[in-house]
């Protein structure tokens, strides 16, 4: 395995490689969306308008399944931004890595790379640049808190009686327990995406080391990671539109 390019600022270890990454995401979906949209029309719409126009009416599926589509509309944008953001975000370590050898003491930005401290003359340290951003435990965290924090002021802010009231309930002796399973909700949405993902990424490496009779495999492995980046994609839009419903949404509301 390749070292991460981390530093150390303020106490804080910063991997750049992950910062970098979630720029390069950024900047895919991002153009992405703005060609798809450059040219619109009825008649004749381009591919990518068609792909995009796929994408929207497949998260207003999602929306759907989850609660009723008119108290969902307002979560459309934010279901298509997280099935894009994710998607890219999974395939990018797929076709190829970014590795440098980095001599003792290298610094960015005036930050000495972790990996480098301490290396002899003449020693290298194998630096990864270029992975999936979502390998990376502390994105998909990132991403796990927001969905936490955003489900949960909703709850307050929009059902804020029965938001409490379920915390208490079927009797309030279950209130620790109603708790831990509201904790154990980022939890589990951050450690799934980064356990898939990273996963996938591992066995690319192993399957790199088997050399000319590892290309068949990995071939093989590279077609199904899309399919696995795509499912993980729908698996955590899905599940935050149904934590969101049912933060947001009274039982007897919704049937």
């Amino acid at each position: 395995m390749h070292s991460s390019p981390i530093i150390n600022i303020g106490g804080f270890n910063i991997d750049l490689s992950a910062v970098l990454m979630l720029f390069v995401t950024g900047a895919i979906v991002f153009v992405l969306a703005r060609l798809s949209v450059r040219n619109l029309s009825v008649e004749n719409p381009s591919k990518l308008q068609n792909f995009m126009e796929w994408v929207v009416e497949f998260v207003q599926g999602i929306v759907a399944s989850a609660m009723d589509l008119k108290k969902g509309k307002a979560y459309i944008s934010l279901g298509l931004t997280l099935i894009l953001f994710i998607f890219v975000a999974n395939l990018l370590g797929l076709p190829f890595a970014v590795i440098t050898d980095l001599p003792a003491n290298f610094k960015v930005f005036g930050h000495t790379i972790e990996a480098t401290v301490g290396l002899e003359a003449g020693h290298y340290a194998h630096v990864l640049w270029w992975k999936s951003p979502t390998a990376d435990i502390n994105v998909t965290a990132g991403l796990a808190i927001v969905v936490f924090l955003l489900m949960n002021i909703l709850g307050l802010k929009l059902n804020r009686k029965h938001y409490l009231k379920h915390y208490l309930e079927p009797y309030p002796v279950f209130l620790p327990l109603n708790i831990i399973e509201n904790l154990a909700k980022p939890v589990a949405l951050a450690i799934r995406l980064f356990a898939n993902i990273f996963a996938g990424e591992v066995l690319i490496t192993v399957i790199l080391k088997m050399g000319f009779f590892g290309i068949p495999f990995l071939a093989a492995w590279q077609g199904f990671s899309i399919f696995i980046g795509a499912l993980q994609a729908f698996i955590f839009t899905i599940l935050t539109m149904v934590y969101i419903a049912q933060t947001t949404i009274h039982e007897e509301e919704a049937h």
